[in-house]
């Protein structure tokens, strides 16, 4: 098979990295990472070098070039099909689907107001209204997956999805801005949590020393 390549950005702020970094390490199949900077590549020179948009994350598969986190994951399910990246289940697919592109197109006050910063702690504010709509609408969508398809194991279909790795950096955002979660809400993000690739993407994202301050100095 033709190398695989995965293109991201820092580890401490790229959702949309953490995001295809977790579909390609559930494959099991061996690839290469390749980091760059964000704001050290102001000209986006070198990311244009890796996929026609200048953003991360890119897939390289030989002489396929893939962008975009959701098409990535669609990519890697098709190329890794007993890797059981969707939901076996028919209906159960179609629903992980959905709520994965509503997370990849919406959700837009969770992004700006609390952007992904692994390392960082912080104390609980209000944010507005439309954070906590968006707050509100993710607990119910991961209670209704976990009560309608979750009963074979602890992620929202049971079994880890590409959801799982949708709702990923929304675990660690809830960890860093201080959202308090009960029930099952609360033992879906210790799932996240406890997954050793998130594990070890989080050991990283601490060990990082590059310090962004448009996400750091948010309160």
């Amino acid at each position: 098979m033709e190398q695989l390549v995965l293109t991201i950005g820092s580890r401490n702020y790229s959702s949309w990295s953490l995001r295809a970094w977790l579909v390609i390490e559930q494959t099991g199949a061996p690839f290469t990472e390749d980091l760059i900077w964000l704001d050290e590549d102001q000209n986006r020179a070198e990311r244009l070098k890796r996929g026609p948009t200048g953003r991360v994350p890119v897939l390289r598969h030989g002489d396929v070039v893939v962008w975009d986190s959701l098409a990535i994951a669609e990519y890697l399910a098709e190329l890794f099909p007993a890797a059981g990246l969707w939901p076996a289940d028919r209906v159960a697919r179609a629903r992980a689907r959905s709520v994965s592109a509503e997370m990849h197109s919406g959700f837009f006050a969770i992004r700006e107001k609390m952007p992904l910063n692994c390392r960082a702690r912080k104390a609980f504010i209000d944010r507005g209204a439309d954070v906590a709509q968006e707050i509100r609408r993710v607990i119910a969508l991961w209670n209704e997956a976990r009560g309608r398809f979750g009963s074979g194991g602890p992620f929202l279909f049971g079994a880890r999805s590409i959801a799982d790795a949708f709702y990923a950096p929304v675990v660690c955002r809830f960890d860093t801005y201080g959202v308090a979660l009960d029930g099952v809400a609360a033992e879906y993000a210790a799932a996240v949590r406890a997954m050793p690739a998130m594990r070890t993407w989080l050991e990283k994202a601490a060990a990082e020393t590059h310090s962004e301050p448009e996400y750091d100095d948010v309160p």
